[in-house]
């Protein structure tokens, strides 16, 4: 039969002590053992217990405090280096473990009353959906199955995937055809070389960014070369074309500008 020891309201000396040091505001690793000793004893005598078995525990604790108060008052030895046991270590080892006891203690109860209220019903499954049986047994298909031979599965599949992938085509890009009028962008190049009369190929082309356009243009220059409308100039492979508009050139401008004048 287990015995519960209580004094007012203590369960045993060790709670005695714990309420003590906390009252104290004191660590439990560095307890004033005199100051300690002193209440713990006043709190025995004042105490109106009949029950030889409950106070012989909380006289076993007093008589254990004297002990560690007497060696704690003997005076410390000479040499500095020599290593000294603290009387209070034993003492300590056992507050903290009936402390962390306590505590625990503390949550088991409100569990206790937590779970007192939970609310149980009893179950009201249809009968359609208790005897309904799954089309895949999920268990046996399952079966074997791990995450080393799922990933195997899916880089099997990511495989097949990419070798799906022509890795020449894949590459080419959307191909736009690019629509000219050789009438208009031929107008359009004559209007810029009478309109400047020496000019720069290159600074002709600015703003036509298309390669096409570019071919476009010199197909242009050179047709206009064929007719005599002008002459180019080059310094060297890769320089510039210089453009220039020849007299037959200004002939033609000119009687165009007659008839319509006429």
């Amino acid at each position: 039969m287990k015995i519960e020891y209580k004094l007012d309201a203590f369960e045993g000396p060790l709670d005695l002590l714990l309420h003590l040091i906390e009252k104290n505001k004191v660590s439990i690793y560095d307890i004033p053992i005199v100051e300690i000793t002193d209440q713990y004893l006043e709190c025995v005598n004042n105490a109106e217990v009949d029950d030889l078995d409950v106070m012989s525990e909380f006289l076993v604790m007093a008589a254990t405090l004297l002990s560690i108060k007497s060696r704690m008052l003997l005076p410390k030895p000479e040499n500095p280096e020599e290593e000294v046991e603290d009387p209070r270590e034993e003492l300590v080892e056992k507050l903290l473990e009936y402390k962390m006891y306590k505590y625990i203690s503390y949550e088991l109860k409100d569990k206790e009353i937590d779970a007192g209220k939970a609310l149980y019903k009893k179950p009201n499954i249809p009968k359609e959906v208790l005897d309904y049986e799954a089309p895949i047994d999920y268990d046996s298909l399952l079966d074997g199955v791990t995450l080393s031979k799922l990933n195997e599965i899916f880089t099997m599949v990511m495989q097949r995937n990419l070798d799906k992938i022509d890795p020449i085509r894949s590459n080419f890009g959307n191909i736009e055809q690019e629509e000219f009028n050789l009438t208009e962008k031929m107008n359009d190049v004559k209007a810029y070389v009478i309109k400047n009369k020496t000019c720069s190929f290159k600074k002709m082309l600015e703003g036509n960014h298309t390669k096409m356009n570019m071919i476009v243009s010199f197909l242009v220059i050179l047709e206009m070369m064929k007719v005599g409308f002008i002459t180019t100039t080059q310094d060297g492979v890769g320089e510039d074309i210089i453009i220039t508009m020849t007299d037959l050139g200004e002939k033609a401008l000119e009687s165009l500008e007659l008839t319509s004048i006429g």
